[in-house]
């Protein structure tokens, strides 16, 4: 049995390899050609995130597991660790050069879609064993891992994936739980799959107790308090398994509750039409879901209730658990449910693999008995018919759609049909294997094509970000200063993938307080606020201790501006707590603690000051009189433009600020005079802290004697820090520490919120798991005896007492 469904496992991951691959050489797609396959988050978050982490494994970073000191001038890291990062497979990206990250990416991207294939096609044989048929095992398996929600929309968002891998991993132990074995590496399974991706995760366990539960009605020898039984024991193995993630999920969750606000939209039921198309190959939507799943699986999964050789109860409680959970998708209540009871930004069907799952198994059951017949087959591609019918008016169809279903199908029944007959099952494997090979190698293609022209794209690792990259290590200069990769954007984590310690950041744990304070000082943001930008601005690089900033000029060529600056540690003082307002210069001022911007005189600065823009909801082009146009791209919400240089001012009317098209509704200017600024640095310095040290989660300066008033640590203040053994304090959103003159030592230390709660819980479900451990063998030593007492005791002589002769 272990080699039958090894080789299944091994058959399903190459065909799963294969197809992917050659979907995405069809598209002439990244590594295959010259089309990137960066685009929306796996350009602008995953690649990033991954290059961090090779740093991570090649002591390379700055920071640890607990703190990011590179992005958004220093975040916690734990959270964004356990959403992007915590795959196992994600640690192979550390076997790669660092300039090969995007081809790192897309190797582990293709693993986990071929694990996920092996991992369903060992799940099936032990749910039903089907002697001589491992390669249907194999080719479903990859049905699977090649289904629509797959190679259209988790293919850019890999950390999804992890789900499309957890989902027959849990239902094997779901099966496990049934069969009273293995308690100890079920839990370990379930710790795993919820480290990986929680989300998905969780999903996958909805999944698999809705497999366990049809598993255990159609169980007849089992009775309701055995059945019981095994519900109370998978629900514990889950639990305990859960309980050994919780060092990862508390700070995640808790990241998110203090993460900025994304975007919310109420759930809005597909069309049953558009539904319907998207069963089908080559279609693509962003809001419907991703349903496709090879025609060979859908039909053996529409023969299942017509198959008579499958137990009636059988074919009546998989069709039923199958339609029950593609109606739940579209129902708002269960749609809640499926995601954690909050619709997500952007797709609203993630769970939609839950369900390519669950047809898989259905179209096993109804193989794994016996071969279904013509009739069978016949009413099983009715129902595909009255499907695609339903589909042809959906404007999702494309020209590819209909041949490649109709191939499909002829393949797969082609295929099914020599099935039955011997010595044809070379030519029966080939046919359902190259007929789901060519649909989701065309559905990857046409996904990949679409992706690009609607969504945002990103190039792969090149010149421009080698080139990004040397000038940020030839200038960084951390902790006695922060280098900037610049505002010129390669990507919303530019500080990860090319180095230095910038203001820019783009996670789903985006901390309020970065947001709300950065945007107070004016700088810019994508995604509603969760993508702040690098803020370039002399003003806010002097407070957050920026003393190398790398700009792009003509030619591609990379500078790096340099200046004085301030240390990490600055210190302030004034009794009144200050407060922002509703100008980004004066908050400014106020958190340098210097007036430096003059307002302009009938609109137009002084001669040698600075001349800066801020129009957050503009959008379009402005120039300081004759000189180079500067383009803004505001549109609130979803996009705020920073305040920007226009340059220096000459003091005639040709330093008139004017638009490309109609002036902004509001804006103003600011006249920024590098003179005070100079001086306001020269007296930061002056107070400043004499030595600063940065660890992987803390921060240590020693100050001047007697310094008093309160030091401030150009770092956002996020939930987690504390000094002196106390909650840091707040000034103007950064970490703050009052003096007393006292003491010339400020030290303060990092933890994430939920990481001491989150590491007793794990420690106390390890404890409780090495006790399962422990009493595993003692108790089915104890089971061996009794059956053996018992054997003993049926198979003993029965002594009958002497009984006297009658007198």
């Amino acid at each position: 049995m272990p080699n039958y469904r090894s080789r299944a496992s091994a058959l399903a991951a190459l065909i799963t390899t294969v197809a992917v691959c050659a979907g995405d050489a069809v598209a002439r797609g990244f590594p295959f050609g010259s089309h990137t396959r960066s685009v929306n988050d796996l350009g602008n978050q995953f690649v990033p995130y991954h290059a961090h982490l090779w740093d991570l494994l090649h002591g390379r970073a700055d920071g640890g597991l607990l703190l990011n000191w590179r992005s958004g001038y220093g975040t916690s890291f734990l959270p964004d660790l356990g959403t992007y990062l915590t795959s196992p497979l994600s640690l192979l990206v550390g076997l790669f050069p660092r300039e090969d990250i995007d081809l790192a990416v897309y190797v582990v991207t293709v693993l986990k879609m071929a694990s996920a294939a092996a991992a369903m096609a060992w799940l099936l044989p032990a749910l039903r064993k089907a002697d001589g048929r491992w390669w249907v095992a194999a080719v479903l398996g990859a049905s699977y891992a090649l289904c629509g929600w797959s190679v259209v929309e988790a293919s850019y968002n890999p950390m999804w994936l992890d789900g499309l891998v957890a989902f027959p991993l849990l239902c094997l132990v779901g099966e496990w739980a049934r069969t009273g074995r293995r308690p100890v590496t079920g839990a370990l399974i379930v710790a795993v799959a919820w480290i990986a991706n929680f989300y998905t995760a969780y999903m996958a366990t909805l999944g698999a107790a809705l497999v366990l539960v049809c598993r255990l009605l159609l169980d007849e020898e089992t009775d309701v308090r055995g059945r019981l039984r095994v519900l109370v024991r998978a629900a514990g193995t889950t639990l305990l398994g859960i309980g050994l993630a919780t060092p990862v999920l508390l700070p995640v969750f808790l990241g998110s509750k203090h993460a900025h606000p994304g975007w919310t939209r109420a759930f809005a039921p597909a069309g049953w039409t558009d539904v319907f198309a998207r069963t089908l190959p080559a279609t693509y939507s962003f809001f419907t879901p991703a349903l496709f799943l090879g025609t060979g699986a859908l039909l053996l999964a529409a023969s299942l209730l017509f198959h008579r050789g499958v137990p009636r109860r059988e074919r009546r409680w998989w069709t039923a658990l199958t339609v029950a959970v593609a109606v739940s998708m579209q129902w708002g209540p269960t749609h809640l449910v499926w995601h954690v009871f909050a619709t997500p930004n952007g797709s609203p069907y993630r769970q939609s693999f839950v369900l390519a799952g669950i047809l898989v198994i259905a179209a096993w059951v109804c193989v794994a008995h016996e071969w279904p017949g013509r009739r069978a087959l016949l009413r099983g591609g009715a129902v595909l018919a009255v499907v695609a019918l339903g589909a042809a008016t959906s404007d999702l169809i494309t020209g590819w759609t209909f041949p490649l279903f109709l191939a499909g199908l002829a393949g797969a029944v082609g295929g099914l049909v020599l099935a039955r007959r011997q010595g044809h099952v070379v030519v029966a494997g080939l046919l359902l294997a190259g007929a789901l090979v060519g649909q989701a190698a065309a559905t990857t293609a046409y996904a990949d094509r679409q992706r690009l022209g609607r969504l945002d794209d990103y190039p792969a690792w090149g010149p421009a970000h080698s080139a990004r990259a040397e000038a940020v290590a030839r200038a960084d200069g951390w902790p006695r200063y922060r280098t900037d990769p610049g505002r010129e954007q390669l990507t919303g984590n530019d500080p990860m993938l090319v180095g230095g310690q910038g203001g820019a950041y783009y996670s789903s744990h985006t901390p309020a307080v970065l947001t709300r304070t950065m945007a107070a000082l004016g700088a810019g943001w994508t995604s509603r606020g969760r993508n702040v930008q690098s803020l370039d601005n002399p003003v806010t690089d002097a407070v957050f201790s920026v003393g190398a900033r790398v700009r792009s000029a003509d030619g591609g060529v990379e500078v790096v501006r340099r200046a004085e600056v301030p240390p990490l540690v600055t210190v302030r003082t004034g009794a009144a707590e200050p407060a922002y307002g509703d100008s980004p210069f004066r908050n400014q001022e106020l958190l340098l603690g210097a007036r430096v911007y003059g307002e302009p005189v009938d609109g137009i600065c002084p001669a040698g000051d600075e001349v800066f823009l801020w129009a957050p909801d503009f959008a379009g082009t402005a120039r300081l009189g004759a000189g180079k146009p500067v383009r803004l791209t505001g549109g609130l919400p979803k996009r705020r433009a920073p305040m920007t240089s226009l340059g220096v001012s000459d003091g005639g009317p040709g330093s008139r600020i004017t638009f490309g098209a109609a002036a902004p509704g509001a804006w103003s200017a600011g006249c920024l005079d590098r003179g005070k600024l100079a001086a306001a640095v020269a007296g930061l310095k002056a107070t400043g802290a004499v030595s600063v040290e940065v660890g992987d989660s803390g921060v240590r300066a020693q100050l001047p004697p007697g310094a008093t008033g309160t030091a401030v640590l150009a770092a956002p203040r996020i939930a987690g820090w504390s000094c002196g053994g106390r909650p840091a304090g707040d000034y103007l959103g950064l970490v703050a520490v009052p003096l007393d003159g006292t003491s010339g030592v400020v030290d303060c230390s990092f933890r994430p919120p939920g990481l001491r709660a989150g590491a007793t819980a794990g420690g106390a479900a390890l404890l409780v798991l090495v006790g399962v451990a422990v009493r595993g063998p003692w108790a089915r030593r104890r089971r061996r005896l009794r059956l053996g007492r018992r054997t003993a005791t049926k198979t003993s002589p029965v002594q009958h007492p002497a009984v006297a002769p009658a007198p």
